[in-house]
């Protein structure tokens, strides 16, 4: 027996507890000391330097307000801000309802889910660059392929990133499938969960596909689908690469978006207070239709 272990006390039951406690706060002050550099660090720089005339080279000037109303009096202001609004809405109309529909097409698959879903996820496993430039030799309105196909069935080529009317839908068809992947999965992942008694009764009620749908996995899935729903207007109100390397906010301002706008004043204009007041003013947006979402979703369920 080791002479130094002789007569030392064990540790007490509240002894272990503080220790393990201790590690556990020390893994926490990580994750919030990267937290707060990398997220909450830029949201009050930006809040500074919306309220200064600020190049990163002179000394920055405090201008109050000035940056708001030189971002407000811009013409492409408000442009930008119905681009944006017109972008989310399309974008809810196709890119909210296809990876839901195809994740229950795939979840009523008996065979070859493992491959489909690999399928299905490997868009997002590409750098977006990649997929928008792989997007941007699909719209060519020379050798492009959706212009090809179209020849085929002996209809008329498209203009799709040249013609206001179609470039934001174009933009929306590039977003809707880098992101297809990731939401399919959730949404899989959230159809297992529904216990499979439930469909079970539905079909032995006489049910088909489509009222199993309607009155089983909507309602099981109601709570994933509000939080989607959510998420899904966060990330389109803050488009930004499709616009920047498709369009460049052309034709006509047609594509110009708040987050690419906000771009451009800080870094083709060299108005880092304009671009960080047009920042500030997205991100207020954002969070008052986040907390109105929540509480009328918290009502709801």
């Amino acid at each position: 027996m080791n002479v130094a272990s002789v007569g030392r006390r064990p540790p007490s039951r509240r002894g272990r507890e503080a220790r393990r406690n201790l590690t556990a706060y020390g893994f926490l002050v990580a994750a919030l000391i990267c937290f707060g550099l990398f997220s909450w660090y830029p949201m009050v720089r930006e809040v500074l330097l919306s309220l200064q005339e600020n190049n990163f080279v002179d000394a920055p000037t405090w201008v109050g307000l000035d940056n708001f109303e030189t971002v407000v009096e811009d013409p492409a202001f408000a442009q930008a801000w119905i681009n944006t609004a017109a972008f989310t809405g399309l974008a809810l109309l196709i890119g909210y309802v296809i990876p839901f529909c195809v994740a229950v097409i795939l979840n009523e698959l008996r065979h070859a889910k493992a491959y489909l879903r690999f399928v299905v996820y490997l868009p997002v496993m590409l750098p977006p660059a990649v997929s928008v430039l792989l997007f941007k030799w699909f719209y060519d309105p020379g050798p492009g392929l959706f212009n090809q196909i179209l020849g085929f069935f002996h209809l008329p080529g498209l203009a799709w990133l040249d013609s206001t009317d179609t470039a934001l839908i174009s933009l929306v068809i590039v977003s809707t499938w880098m992101n297809l992947g990731s939401g399919t999965l959730i949404y899989l992942a959230a159809l297992q969960t529904i216990p499979s008694e439930l469909y079970e009764a539905a079909e032995l009620d006489g049910a088909g596909m489509f009222k199993r749908i309607r009155h089983v996995t909507i309602p099981q899935t109601k709570l994933i689908l509000l939080v989607m729903l959510l998420l899904q207007i966060i990330a389109t109100m803050q488009v930004f690469i499709e616009p920047f390397m498709l369009t460049g906010g052309g034709p006509e301002n047609a594509t110009v978006t708040v987050a690419y706008l906000m771009y451009q004043y800080a870094f083709n204009f060299g108005n880092f207070g304009g671009g960080s007041a047009m920042g500030l003013m997205l991100m207020i947006v954002l969070i008052v239709f986040s907390a109105v979402y929540l509480r009328v979703s918290r009502e709801n369920t």
